[in-house]
């Protein structure tokens, strides 16, 4: 019987790991990678899926939820002798888990890829087809770009014509109690920028609290958890704090808050987040925000996000390119485009102890993709 964290599919019936040689990062697996994943075959290429489980440094507490582990979906792509891989976070707040993910891949993935990992654009058309499970989407769209890259000898950034710098990133501190978020404000000195992770009871004494212990510049993120009263009583403080920006700090449904915090006179950008999914949302966001935060994972992968940032330049939206709690090898597709993003928050990695990848670069403030080929990471040992 199949495990709930794997499968297998061939365009030709169902068949064993067995049946062919391990590929290059089974063999180099770590322990939190779980067991090793089947294939599903289509055509001349083969993929496989899996779950991993990411231990966290210390609790991650947002407005609606806490937790200590992140799973992820894991894919890896092999075909003419290259393995790419990717990975994402499903957003549970849709809905998705690691398990429907593994799902829509084992029944999807055949029909969508064909036999041609460059044909992107027509993977993409019939991808968007089946709706929902875009992490699902979104590991197989960066093992797919990690696969032309390596296959051609050039990482993603440069294939797509871009930078490998962008701005420097943002550095997450959780909700807690006033002295430790204080604590992690004092821990988090290498960082020229902090996100703020507000909802609770004690937002102000903890904004505050960060201020005093640095002078890095502060973005807030209220994941819903505001109302419009608190928005409007607490806007005068977070300005005189110094703070950049507010991300959505209302349901994402709730777009008449956000509409009527535009009418204060006084007032700091506001970007949305849980509101953002794909091409299709940006235009509305325009309306009722000033900006978006853009994620591979809700999009899911590197062209949709791509098309959602040119369209949001357009409509002249700030532009805010973020991650889930992911490995090097999540982040680093996300990496590729962050030349793009007036802001970036591509911390996910850095909260995460016993890293199963590396290859991402960290100078400045700045996470910066590889120079090798394809996403330019590789298993940590």
């Amino acid at each position: 019987m199949r495990r709930p964290s794997e499968f297998r599919a061939s365009t030709a019936g169902f068949w064993r790991p067995a049946d062919r040689a391990r590929l290059p990062s089974e063999r180099s697996a770590t322990p939190e990678t779980g067991p090793a994943g089947s294939l599903c075959q289509s055509g001349r290429v083969h993929v496989r899926a899996r779950k991993a489980t990411l231990a966290l440094a210390e609790p991650f507490t947002i407005a609606r939820t806490s937790r200590r582990v992140q799973e992820v979906v894991r894919v890896e792509l092999e075909h003419e002798g290259v393995v790419g891989l990717g990975e994402a976070t499903p957003v549970y707040y849709w809905g998705e888990t690691v398990e429907s993910a593994l799902g829509f891949l084992s029944a999807e993935v055949a029909a969508a890829l064909g036999d041609d990992p460059f044909a992107l654009e027509a993977i993409g058309r019939r991808l968007a087809a089946r709706p929902g499970e875009q992490a699902a989407k979104c590991a197989l769209d960066a093992a797919l770009h990690d696969w032309i890259g390596k296959r051609v000898g050039q990482p993603v950034w440069r294939l797509l014509g871009l930078a490998p710098t962008g701005p420097p990133t943002s550095y997450t501190i959780g909700i807690d109690t006033v002295e430790g978020t204080a604590d992690r404000a004092r821990r988090a000195c290498g960082f020229p920028i902090l996100k703020v992770k507000v909802g609770g009871p004690d937002d102000l004494a903890r904004l505050e609290a960060v201020r005093r212990e640095s002078a890095a510049r502060i973005r807030v993120d209220g994941n819903e958890g505001w109302t419009l009263e608190s928005a409007r009583e607490l806007m005068p403080a977070l300005i005189e704090l110094g703070v950049e920006l507010v991300e959505q700090p209302f349901p994402a449904e709730d777009v008449e808050s956000f509409r009527a915090l535009r009418e204060l006179s006084t007032r700091l950008p506001v970007l949305v987040d849980e509101g953002c999914r794909d091409l299709a949302s940006v235009a509305p966001i325009a309306a009722y925000a000033d900006g978006l935060n853009v994620k591979l994972a809700k999009a899911g992968g590197l062209r949709e996000a791509i098309r959602m940032i040119h369209a949001a330049r357009a409509l002249r939206l700030r532009v805010m390119l973020g991650c889930m709690i992911e490995s090097e090898l999540g982040i680093a597709a996300a990496a590729q485009i962050a030349s793009l993003a007036d802001d970036v928050d591509l911390d996910g990695h850095l909260l995460i102890v016993d890293p199963p990848f590396a290859g991402l670069g960290f100078k400045a403030g700045r996470v910066t993709p590889s120079s090798h080929p394809g996403l330019g990471v590789r298993p940590a040992r």
